[in-house]
């Protein structure tokens, strides 16, 4: 047996600051779940009741999973990987942890599919709101604001049939799409420090100060006349006052832990991958928990109180609770509606959709990176053959499901698969490999390196047998509530069934081509001398 060195690769990028990465990390967390789903959720689970286990989950599962993978992803770096196949493979040591880790370049790279689709929704929306809103009669009664909302959205998604967007002459969506997808493949090419970076020091600072001008509008509103009589209070009561009989619904501790993994990008791929770009010293446990508390401000302080608030003083709680169905529909269908009666609705519509905009294209750009690094350190390719290949692939599939868009099976079965079911699966790996695989000692030590603050001792109870249980429950609860209604869609027949059918045939092209990539890539690191396998201590 030949005795392994170490071996890093040639010199790689790096962020410009620290505020730099916190930002970045934060942008990639800052998106449309934080404006579209997490009042979607709430609404849906009792508003104040959902808000418990919402924080359960945040401090039991979100910020020490969150912690373990900025460690993992800064170990990982300082052995030369950057790619989460290659960092899972060091701390899980062995090839189990680095084709499981697939999932961890599959995840970004898969919602990208669908999520510059949205994106451009958001842009669209903008438009149309500068140009006098989407044709909301606010005289009119509630079932043909409803009906208006609902069939305009339809038609900016190609609801109706596959192919809409492009038959019958090409809907204006569609450049808006082309322009908002080369506005990605632009900054991804600028890299790290020029591209993402600098993306998210502008844009941050942006949606708050839009954020916090429409939060003020909105707690200063007055109940129309004609509408239900809520109040800015009763908004805020809905939100933040408890019915404890939901707390019986196990489906609310369901969509809250699922809400927040989908809000922190915890288990989603890019915070292994952003954390590998830091220094030894570099502070990842201060650096998490900013990251985090930015997210949750743009979450709660913005999109709840902002998206819930405003819906219950125009339409009231009823309305509102049902405006749910899906991550869209409260902010696509439901809120249309309050700015028609709003003052200057149109301009405070405008300024929303724009929040929603760069809150989407601060994560947009971070879901190539992942695949982008992995292609670099596995095929040994420059900076700008990785980008082409990577945003060729992002193309390719915003293509499919930009055409596939009937009912937005493809965009649905991607999410609940791909950014739902995987990104759970990889947060398991991460908490098992930090806490059982690697040493929850060990990882705790690499994590305080370089630490202006250490994490409370209690958390390393948390992280090696709270966080494990609580997903595992988290995990089953998932498959028994959540799974059996996708698989029978999946197995079932109609157009429904064979567009998912379709849809997961072109996952399982990506998975076959992202294992092959990594089968390659083991065997060049492994000829370098790298140690793949994790079995000896980073010498830095």
């Amino acid at each position: 047996m030949t005795n392994q060195t170490q071996q890093s690769p040639a010199p790689t990028q790096q962020w410009g600051s620290r505020l730099g990465v916190i930002l970045a990390v934060a942008g990639s967390a800052v998106g449309l779940g934080n404006f579209l789903r997490f009042p979607g959720n709430a609404a849906e689970n009792g508003g104040g009741a959902f808000m418990i286990p919402y924080f359960l989950a945040l401090v039991l599962l979100g910020i020490p999973i969150g912690w373990a993978e900025w460690a993992m992803g800064r170990y990982g770096g300082r052995k030369g990987f950057h790619g989460a196949p290659a960092i899972l493979g060091v701390w899980c040591k062995g090839p189990a942890g680095r084709y499981l880790g697939v999932l961890g370049v599959l995840i970004p790279l898969g919602v990208y599919f669908y999520y510059v689709l949205i994106e451009s929704w958001c842009l669209y929306y903008v438009f149309q709101y500068l140009g006098g809103g989407i044709g909301i009669d606010p005289a009119a009664a509630v079932e043909a604001q409803v009906k208006t909302t609902h069939g305009f959205f339809a038609e900016v998604t190609g609801a109706n049939a596959n192919g809409a967007l492009l038959t019958n002459g090409v809907h204006p969506i569609v450049w808006t799409f082309l322009v908002t997808a080369a506005a990605n493949v632009w900054f991804v090419y600028r890299g790290l420090s020029k591209g993402i970076e600098t993306v998210c020091k502008y844009a941050m600072p942006v949606m708050a100060i839009l954020g916090l001008v429409i939060l003020a509008r909105v707690l200063t509103l007055d109940p129309p006349a004609g509408t239900t009589g809520q109040t800015v209070s009763d908004g805020l009561g809905f939100l933040w006052n408890p019915n404890f009989d939901k707390l019986a619904d196990f489906k609310t501790w369901l969509a809250a832990a699922g809400q927040i993994f989908f809000s922190l990008s915890v288990g989603f791929g890019v915070i292994i991958n952003y954390a590998s770009y830091m220094k030894k010293k570099d502070d990842v446990v201060l650096s998490g928990l900013t990251a985090s508390a930015t997210n949750e401000f743009f979450e709660v302080v913005l999109g709840g109180l902002i998206t819930i608030t405003a819906s219950v003083v125009f339409v009231g709680v009823a309305l509102t609770m049902q405006g749910t169905g899906g991550t869209m529909s409260l902010g696509f269908k439901t809120l249309p509606m309050v700015f028609a009666q709003m003052p200057a609705g149109n301009l405070f519509g405008a300024a929303f959709f724009l929040i929603l905009f760069l809150a989407a294209i601060t994560s947009s750009l971070s879901m190539l990176q992942p695949t982008k690094a992995w292609l670099e350190e596995s095929l040994g390719v420059g900076a700008k053959t990785s980008t082409t290949i990577v945003t060729f692939w992002g193309l390719l599939g915003n293509a499919f499901v930009l055409w596939h868009s009937r009912n937005l099976i493809a965009l649905d079965t991607i999410d609940f698969w791909v950014g739902t079911f995987f990104i759970l699966v990889v947060a398991a790996v991460q908490i098992i490999a930090f806490g059982w695989i690697f040493g929850v000692d060990k990882g705790l030590a690499e994590a305080h390196e370089g630490a202006t603050m250490r994490i409370p001792p209690i958390f390393r109870f948390v992280i090696k047998y709270v966080a494990p249980l609580y997903l595992g429950v988290v995990i089953a609860g998932f498959c028994v509530f959540n799974l059996p209604g996708y698989l029978t869609t999946l197995f079932g027949d109609g157009a429904d069934a064979a567009d998912a059918r379709l849809t997961w045939l072109f996952l399982l092209a990506t998975i076959a081509g992202l294992v092959a990539v990594t089968y390659v890539g083991a065997g060049r690191m492994r000829r370098l001398g790298m140690d793949i396998d994790g079995r000896l201590p980073a010498k830095d």
